[in-house]
């Protein structure tokens, strides 16, 4: 059975003082602090929502005006610096990271055996030059011959005509004595020297013919013997030319055991030391050009306002805090997926529909490249927005 306690005759004077008390304690100003608490709640709420709708309303605006992508690279000139020729390595001159001018020398090979064979081609360009010059005075040689058996062919027809004259007379002289004896006006003694001045007039005219056909027959020597001259002449000069191009091509790879940087920049990836056998084509080490670049990966639904020129913001995850500016410079023929390996073959199969990205080329401008000075590095990440509107 439950039953309420009544308050004794003693506790009823303390339930008084403390009421009396409560009655006669001073209220303090304002209002409790559970409203307090719940005005600042709300005011909370409202900062909280204001600050939501600003940066929703920040977002429409940028998205409106801008495309943003973070799938972007710093993009740049990298040379990768092979061997030329087969050989040991006596010198790396540079170190990884280190800048380096272009013709700047890199390392040597070992150039003995080059050297050699450099002074060997220059032996033999010497001795085909001598034997050039010694056909070509042959020819020089041969051609006066030829010259001086034509001489000799007018010489000698010139004689065979002068002997074909006094046949031709002789001849006359004695038909003309032969009549005169037969009708008793000349002698037999001017008959017979007649008939004798005629057979001497025949004997040296043969003479002169057969000298004639000498002549000519020296002529046709003489000329055959100019043509086998300036055919030598002309294999000598081939010779020389052969000698000369292995002569240079000595020279050229004497030349590539000493390997240059083939521009400003800065080394990298160097995997050689000294006493390295390498083989001609073997990377050695790479040059980074300080000219970079940024290539932004855009999607292909963001392209369609995007033109060259316009301008865009560029923030570099290694550089935080700032933003460089720049513009676009050029897109990309095909998408990424037309430059893979293996591209893709969407005519067979299922077909899933994939958003493509075009590789976009983007140019920082002259105050952000002094602004990053020498920070730039290949391969950085970009968050690029470009404004199209």
């Amino acid at each position: 059975m439950n039953a309420t306690a009544e308050p004794t005759p003693k506790d009823a004077p303390a339930s008084t003082t403390a009421k009396e008390a409560a009655a006669h304690r001073p209220h303090s100003p304002g209002k409790p602090p559970s409203r307090k608490r719940k005005r600042f709640g709300r005011i909370a709420i409202v900062l909280v929502v204001a600050a939501i709708l600003a940066w929703g309303i920040q977002f429409g605006i940028h998205a409106y005006h801008y495309e943003e992508t973070d799938d972007a690279y710093v993009e740049g000139h990298l040379h990768t610096i092979s061997a030329q020729v087969d050989g040991q390595v006596q010198q790396v001159l540079v170190d990884d990271n280190q800048p380096v001018q272009a013709g700047q020398i890199l390392m040597r090979l070992d150039p003995l055996q080059f050297q050699i064979a450099l002074d060997k081609a220059n032996a033999a360009l010497s001795e085909a030059s001598a034997q050039e010059k010694q056909l070509t005075a042959a020819a020089a040689q041969a051609d006066a011959a030829l010259a001086e058996s034509r001489a000799r062919i007018k010489q000698a027809e010139a004689q065979r005509a002068q002997t074909a004259a006094q046949r031709a007379l002789a001849k006359v002289t004695l038909t003309r004595n032969q009549q005169l004896v037969a009708e008793n006006g000349a002698s037999r003694a001017d008959l017979d020297q007649a008939r004798s001045a005629e057979q001497a007039a025949e004997a040296a005219d043969n003479a002169a013919e057969a000298n004639l056909v000498a002549a000519r027959a020296a002529m046709q020597s003489a000329a055959a013997a100019q043509v086998s001259a300036h055919a030598q002449i002309d294999a000598a000069h081939a010779a020389v030319s052969v000698a000369q191009a292995a002569q240079r091509d000595a020279a050229r790879q004497l030349a590539y055991t000493t390997i240059t940087a083939p521009t400003d920049g800065r080394v990298g990836a160097k995997h050689v030391e000294a006493g390295n056998r390498v083989q001609a084509g073997q990377a050695l080490l790479a040059v980074a050009e300080p000219d970079a670049w940024v290539v932004a990966n855009f999607k292909e639904t963001q392209i369609a306002h995007m033109q060259v020129g316009q301008p865009a913001e560029l923030t570099l995850d290694a550089i935080p805090g700032v933003t460089f500016h720049g513009r676009v410079d050029s897109f990309s023929p095909a998408s990424g997926a037309q430059f893979a390996l293996l591209p893709p073959d969407n005519s067979t199969g299922n077909f899933n529909k994939v958003v493509q990205r075009l590789p976009v080329k983007i140019t920082f401008d002259d105050a952000s490249r002094k602004e990053i000075g020498n920070r730039l590095r290949l391969g950085l990440s970009v968050v690029v927005n470009v404004r199209v509107r």
